[in-house]
């Protein structure tokens, strides 16, 4: 029986307070026996968490409770059990770090494209679809016609977009992440960069996967997750690593910590230090 319910959720906003948001945020979400990885910083919060619906729901509501989080989305998900060992509430510079200055998703970002219109989309032969996530995460699963910019950390991603020969006209660009962060500031990096035509997939794979049928879908394969479950098909249910492929291998096995690799991508750190998975 799924009765723990897990939450993506994240938003840009101005935390001027978000260090002292700290302590009673992971207060309120262990009295509740709610658990995952969730980041503060002065441009929003940002993770994923996961225990009993009614708690998980409770923080939510909590964290709307805030005028300046009252619009914050999350996406859905349900398993048989908790899918992280703890509650970590994490203070940073960046909810998902770029490491370029003066990007804000809140003052200009590409448009915002939802999932029943995606695939006409990405299926116009003038648009170049692009994966943001890690090379490791694309080789999980991706949508066709996608590319792979190999990157090993978000941070590397301008850069492989300036040595990008089929980006070099600047074509009408629709990208994609798992939960819509990551897109949000790749396409605001981009509009300051000279790129006019700027798409991303709302709500990330994630909303994909939920709203548009299989029978429909130009998705193939599984969907990352950074939490024990490993990835999660088309339906959203948990693959609990059942299936690994060749190219992940290096930074995931039976013995990794997801919780470590969670906090190494929010951080941007080297995926190196190994993805966290302690398999009961």
């Amino acid at each position: 029986m799924n009765e723990f319910l897990v939450a993506a959720l994240y938003m840009f906003t101005p935390l001027d307070d978000f260090e002292a948001m700290r302590s009673p945020l992971k207060a309120y979400c262990e009295e509740r026996d709610v658990r995952g990885s969730l980041l503060l910083a002065g441009e929003g919060i940002n993770g994923t968490i996961c225990g009993p619906e009614a708690g998980v729901r409770e923080v939510l509501a909590h964290l709307r409770s805030d005028p300046r989080l009252a619009g914050l989305n999350h996406k859905e998900a349900w398993t048989h059990r908790h899918v992280f060992k703890r509650m970590k509430v994490r203070l940073k510079q960046e909810i998902v770090r770029l490491a370029v200055d003066g990007i804000d998703p809140n003052e200009i970002v590409g448009e915002y494209v939802k999932p029943e219109d995606w695939n006409a989309l990405i299926s116009d032969p003038d648009v170049v679809v692009i994966d943001t996530r890690n090379d490791y995460e694309f080789a999980f699963g991706t949508f066709e016609r996608a590319l792979n910019p190999k990157t090993q950390s978000f941070r590397e991603f301008p850069a492989w977009v300036d040595g990008e020969d089929e980006l070099q006209k600047k074509p009408k660009v629709a990208m994609f992440c798992t939960g819509g962060i990551r897109c949000e500031k790749a396409t605001a990096w981009m509009l300051k960069n000279g790129f006019e035509e700027v798409y991303h997939l709302e709500g990330g794979i994630l909303n994909y996967l939920e709203k548009v049928p299989e029978a429909d879908s130009l998705w193939k394969g599984e969907c990352f997750v950074f939490d024990d479950r490993v990835s999660v098909d088309h339906q959203l249910q948990p693959r609990w690593g059942e299936w690994i492929p060749e190219e992940a291998r290096h930074i995931i096995n039976e013995d990794t910590d997801y919780e470590k690799s969670a906090r190494a991508e929010a951080d941007d750190e080297d995926v190196e230090q190994q993805i966290v998975r302690a398999v009961s």
